[in-house]
């Protein structure tokens, strides 16, 4: 499987495997992201993994493109595609009506009762696969397939930090007021954003993620305990 590289801007190189996600395609692409963070090669500055592919980041005045990809290369040569498993994480997310607005139409749409959605997502199998779009923002794969349902034709906006929202096979606990086509499904009070400059967000990529169910007064004391808005 030969990787792509493009060229971002003048200090940034693109590594793609694929254009659709699959649980082969990203397990390479972490083989890969460990093998260059044992190993970094001159002149790089970060390595950012994603769903497809990574990005590195690096020193023009250190390295080029055109070396930086020769190191990949070289990299992908003895690339070993082991699974590696993350740090087990405890998400409190409550299903309470007034904090899943979407519950009702999820369970419309897949033909199952509201406890038997809550119970399917209470069974996932949940990793995270990448940080994206805003700060603590974890994608996470697993939902279990009689629950997924696409987006929303239109996003809503002001969705409040903490939502628990669904997408297709992806779940995202949300860290900022914004807007979101998923559907919400509960609400956590679990804070994702740590406020730890060297390690800001609660999750690794690669970590396991077990969500637990609490009630609206449980919600309401942890929310209050850990000043989440």
């Amino acid at each position: 499987m030969t990787p792509q590289f493009k060229a971002v801007g003048d200090q940034a190189l693109l590594v793609s495997f694929a254009e659709v996600f699959s649980d082969e395609i990203h397990d390479r692409v972490m083989a890969l992201d460990r093998a260059i963070s044992q190993n970094p090669p001159v002149g790089m500055i970060e390595v950012v993994p994603a769903l497809v592919n990574l990005l590195v980041s690096f020193d023009p005045c250190q390295t080029t493109h055109e070396a930086i990809a020769t190191d990949f290369e070289r990299y992908l040569t003895t690339l070993t595609l082991e699974k590696v498993t993350g740090t087990l994480r405890h998400v409190d997310v409550c299903y309470d009506a007034s904090l899943a607005p979407d519950l009702e139409a999820v369970a419309t749409a897949t033909s199952l009762s509201q406890d038997a959605v809550i119970n399917a997502h209470l069974a996932g199998e949940f990793s995270v696969l990448m940080y994206g779009f805003s700060p603590g923002y974890a994608y996470l794969s697993g939902v279990p397939n009689n629950i997924r349902v696409p987006r929303k034709p239109a996003a809503v906006r002001d969705v409040p930090a903490g939502s628990v929202i669904i997408a297709d096979q992806q779940c995202l606990v949300t860290t900022l007021t914004m807007p979101t086509g998923w559907s919400r499904i509960g609400r956590s009070p679990t804070q994702i954003l740590t406020g730890d400059p060297n390690h800001p967000f609660l999750f690794d990529v690669g970590d396991k993620i077990v969500f637990r169910r609490i009630d609206l007064a449980e919600f309401d004391r942890l929310s209050k305990a850990a000043h989440y808005v």
